[in-house]
């Protein structure tokens, strides 16, 4: 007897990208064309039903490129001090591939970096066929790629601090224009204008119709980019006026019902909520299965045991600093907060309960065996008995690493955000959520020289956390750290606080201090095709 949630069918790419094996990430064959191959010199525009697919496409594309665990959510993660992934014997292994983002000794042929850089600025440019006027795309169609193109240009603009941009009407023959990052930062910052004037609203409680560009999510995207504009112009501050209009598309998009919810980990299921302003009917697998151990459910024939997180980083969550236990209900009993939640003793007794199964048949739900947020020390079956790890020990991840390689199968703690019990393959990734925006609106005041305590600590005690007497820039990016952990903005945050350099373990000591490493290399393929590009300083 079971009870499922609701299936949402997602396209082959979103599928290829989940269905990996242990120790292997699976790849897409990428080109360095940023353009379709049958577009170019005479473009005649897309009829109006050929502009809604291409609409629909670029969506389907944003499906792989967020649901992916490697490409642009391994550069904004596995860079950072949240994310790392040690080679396990030869598992995980991949070339370094993995482990020179954590080093920071990527270079210009790195796989991801050139994956990356063609999956958005090809996303870009197919949105401007829909956009150009001899296109027959409805106003809806038009602000949608309008936001598509914003997002896929300021992803290209913050990884690589310049953007080729090609002409919908220009054949391979010519080598596209290259923006710098401040007329980037100008070009998205006008399609997120006219976004937000041609986009519907999709307010909360979120629904099906947030799974697509609306004004809040665009209004939430200008925000982020606002809060940054003293990084990407080089202007070292931020600007009073830009910091206003943080606060004031913040309280827009909270004039729609977008609001803080209790409950943590439940925003992370495939329910109503009102914290989730975007999301992407991409399956969440990646962000269940590549941590967890090979034996630590029978859901999907067991994890990938691959991605961890520093003891630095779990060390920022108020609890018990070797322990993270917690009852089968969610009652925490190491004094932790809610959002470093907790590992059980053992699953729940199935009751039928929306969205649980129990294909097994033992009384148990499914995967609730398997803890959330941060999985450290003896991990256990439904029944309550000890997992082992395949050679026999008792599995108990550990806050320690001997280095990036020589791991065995038990070092690293382990992070969960989505529930393997309520899904293990749904489709519903959240992309943008308020108390993002929540956290941005408390940022531009103190950069505006406010006082951010209250903001941040209305949230901290929706949280369990202990309020704090006051607010520093260092407990904001902690707070947002605590917040948004593996929600792809940690690489972000982290520069715009002056940290991205910082030292932290198993960084490559060369690295530490180099600012040349807050943008990626241009990929040696894209600067063989177009000779406008110039490489970045320090590649």
């Amino acid at each position: 007897m079971k009870r499922r949630n609701r299936f949402i069918l997602f396209v082959p790419i979103a599928l290829s990208m989940v269905l990996v094996a242990s120790c292997t990430n699976l790849e897409i064959e990428e080109t360095d064309s940023n353009f379709p191959e049958e577009t170019g010199e005479g473009f005649a525009g897309l009829s109006a039903e050929a502009s809604a697919s291409q609409v629909t496409g670029l969506y389907n594309d944003l499906n792989g490129h967020f649901g992916d665990q490697a490409n642009f959510f391994a550069l904004n993660e596995v860079s950072t001090d949240e994310q790392l992934v040690p080679t396990r014997g030869t598992d995980w292994g991949d070339n370094g591939i993995w482990r020179t983002l954590h080093q920071h000794t990527w270079d210009a042929s790195h796989q991801y970096v050139l994956n990356t850089w063609n999956q958005f600025n090809q996303n870009a440019f197919r949105a401007s066929e829909v956009i150009d006027s001899r296109s027959q795309s409805s106003a809806t169609d038009i602000a949608q790629a309008q936001f598509i193109r914003a997002l896929s240009m300021w992803v290209i603009m913050d990884l690589y601090g310049q953007v080729p941009f090609r002409q919908v009407d220009e054949g391979p023959e010519i080598n596209p224009n290259v923006l710098t990052r401040t007329e980037a930062l100008d070009f998205i910052v006008t399609d997120l204008e006219a976004a937000i004037s041609g986009l519907p609203s999709a307010a909360a409680p979120s629904s099906e119709d947030n799974a697509k560009g609306s004004k809040a999510a665009a209004r939430f995207l200008l925000a982020r980019v606002l809060l940054n504009k003293h990084i990407y112009n080089g202007s070292g501050s931020a600007d009073a006026s830009d910091m206003a209009r943080v606060i004031s598309l913040v309280d827009e998009i909270a004039a729609e019902g977008y609001a803080l919810q209790d409950g943590y980990f439940d925003i992370f299921r495939d329910t109503a909520d009102t914290e989730t302003i975007w999301y992407l009917p991409t399956s969440v697998g990646n962000r269940i299965f590549n941590g967890l151990h090979y034996n630590s459910t029978e859901l999907s024939g067991g994890g990938w045991n691959g991605f961890s997180t520093l003891a630095e980083f779990y060390d920022l969550f108020e609890g018990d600093p070797s322990n993270n236990r917690g009852e089968a209900d969610g009652t925490v009993l190491d004094g932790q907060e809610e959002r470093r939640g907790f590992v059980p003793s053992g699953g729940i007794p199935f009751t039928d309960a929306e969205g649980t199964q129990d294909d097994n048949s033992d009384g148990f739900e499914d995967g609730s065996n398997v803890g959330l947020g941060f999985l450290i020390g003896q991990q256990y079956n439904t029944n309550g008995t000890k997992i082992k790890d395949r050679p026999g020990n008792d599995l108990a991840f550990t806050k320690d690493f001997p280095g990036l390689v020589g791991n065995n199968e038990r070092t690293g703690i382990r992070v969960q955000k989505y529930a393997a019990r309520y899904g293990a393959f749904n489709g519903h990734e959240i992309i943008f959520r308020y108390a993002d925006a929540h956290l941005m609106k408390a940022e531009a005041m103190m950069r505006s020289g406010g006082d951010a305590t209250a903001m941040v600590n209305d949230l901290r005690t929706l949280r369990g956390a202990t309020p704090l007497g006051s607010v520093t820039e260092q407990n904001l990016l902690d707070e947002r750290g605590r917040e948004l952990y593996v929600e792809f903005v940690r690489r972000v945050d982290m520069i715009r606080f002056g940290q991205f350099t910082r030292d932290w373990e198993f960084k490559d000591p060369g690295a530490v201090g180099d600012a040349t490493k807050e943008l990626y290399p241009i990929p040696n393929n894209a600067l063989l095709s177009n000779p406008n590009l110039v490489q970045n300083p320090g590649y």
